[in-house]
């Protein structure tokens, strides 16, 4: 099952502190926060670990983690003209890959069952 959808990227610091302002979810290993974009109408995904997590290899592996998550979920629960940011926890580099997927999957669902609500 491989989509293969072109995610946008945010990049500039109030990009990410926009998609703060709207939901989220959090579970053990991650958290993924997701705000409306009104100026574009495609999914656009941001990652981000803190220095709390590890040292800049720890750090590295867990987003490395994160974009995989995100190409694999996204195209199929992603909501057209929302940003998500996912947020490495400390358990996101050793988690296995089906768990962190798993959770993952929760999250978005979750987030999308409000987003029909509005986000």
């Amino acid at each position: 099952m491989e989509n293969h959808i072109k995610l946008g990227v945010l990049k500039k610091r109030s990009e990410f502190l926009h998609v703060r302002s709207g939901k989220y979810r959090a579970c053990k290993n991650l958290v993924i926060q997701a705000n409306t974009n009104p100026s574009s109408n495609n999914i656009r995904v941001g990652f981000t670990a803190t220095k709390k997590i590890g040292n800049a290899v720890v750090r590295n592996k867990a987003k490395r983690r994160l974009r995989h998550v995100a190409r694999e979920l996204l195209p199929e629960l992603g909501i057209n003209g929302v940003d998500y940011v996912f947020i490495a926890r400390n358990s996101t580099t050793s988690i296995p890959y089906k768990n962190l997927i798993s959770n993952a999957r929760g999250a978005l669902a979750s987030i999308s069952k409000m987003s029909k609500k509005s986000i």
